[in-house]
Formats: C-alpha cells, sequence, structure tokens
C-alpha cells in the first residue's frame, strides 16, 4: 500500500558530503493525511532535513517537522487550530538492519527497503501523528461539573457489576 504522502529517496542520493532535503505536502495529500489522522484539517505540512553519512551504512537525519493543522476540541468538538514545530533526528538503516528494539531515548530508527530507498514521507507522517496534541481543547472549554457528578467514578461502574 503507498502512503499518502511518499518522498522515496534513492540509494546513493546521500554522497560523502550529505545533502539536504526540502519535503512539502501538496494540498491532495494533505487532506488524505489529514482523514488517517482524524484531523480536520491539515493546512501545511513540510520539513527541511540534512542528511548525513554515518558508521555502519546508516544515514542520520536531522530537520524540523513544520505543521499547521486543526483538531476538534475534546470537549466542546470545536476546530482548534494549532501550530506544530517538533525535532527530527532519525537513524537511517542499512537494507537488512533491523531496528533495536530499546531505543527510548535515542533517534527513531528508519527502515530502507531492500533496494536501498528510503520512504521519507511515511516516516514523516509518523512523526507529524506523535507531535499532534492527544487532547486538544478550545481556550476556556471545561466538561461542567454536573458532566462529572453524574458520570460518577468507573470504579463505582465496576462495583455495580461486582454485585450482581
Amino acid at each position: 500500500m503507498k502512503p499518502e504522502l511518499s518522498r522515496i529517496l534513492r540509494p546513493g542520493a546521500v554522497g560523502p558530503k550529505g545533502r539536504t532535503e526540502q519535503l512539502e505536502a501538496t494540498p491532495e495529500e494533505r487532506a488524505i493525511l489529514a482523514d488517517r489522522l482524524g484531523l480536520i484539517a491539515l493546512d501545511a505540512l513540510s520539513a527541511r532535513l540534512e542528511l548525513v553519512p554515518a558508521p555502519g551504512g546508516v544515514i542520520r537525519a536531522r530537520g524540523m517537522l513544520r505543521a499547521a493543522v486543526v483538531q476538534s476540541c475534546v470537549v466542546t468538538l470545536e476546530p482548534v487550530p494549532q501550530t506544530i514545530e517538533a525535532p527530527i533526528d532519525w537513524r537511517i538503516l542499512p537494507p537488512g538492519e533491523e531496528p533495536a528494539e530499546d531505543l527510548d531515548d535515542g533517534p527513531d530508527e528508519i527502515e530502507s527497503e531492500p533496494d536501498g530507498s528510503i520512504e521519507l514521507g511515511e516516516a514523516l507522517a509518523q512523526d507529524l501523528a506523535l507531535a499532534l496534541d492527544p487532547y486538544p481543547r478550545s481556550p476556556g472549554a471545561e466538561i461542567p461539573a454536573e458532566a462529572i457528578d453524574a458520570a460518577g467514578s468507573p470504579f463505582d461502574a465496576l462495583r455495580a457489576l461486582k454485585k450482581h
């Protein structure tokens, strides 16, 4: 399946001195990606990457993701526009090398295709998904106290089930 945002870097495109890549999503790609991510709108998505060779056939990619998104408020469902700027730090692995399983603090590891090509667009889309606010709220939006009291504790509901 082809990703919504496909930007393939061909093998050998990063020479010994490195390379700069500018990624920018088209309006059509942004609309499809907004749907995938459950956004009201994705008005802009771009990244500038500095790619440099590293030991072991790895390519190091560093840069900045920039996006303008509109999400639904979790309380009122009103549109919440947001600007996202998030650093990018990737280790692009050579073909056949598997990502390490225990990398919590290091750069994200991106797998290469068997032919050595690299799908930068999907990696950017995944970074955007991680940078989104999981609970966007309109300014001043609050859950009414009566709604909280009426719902009660989830543990109350479990206790009621246990009694039956």
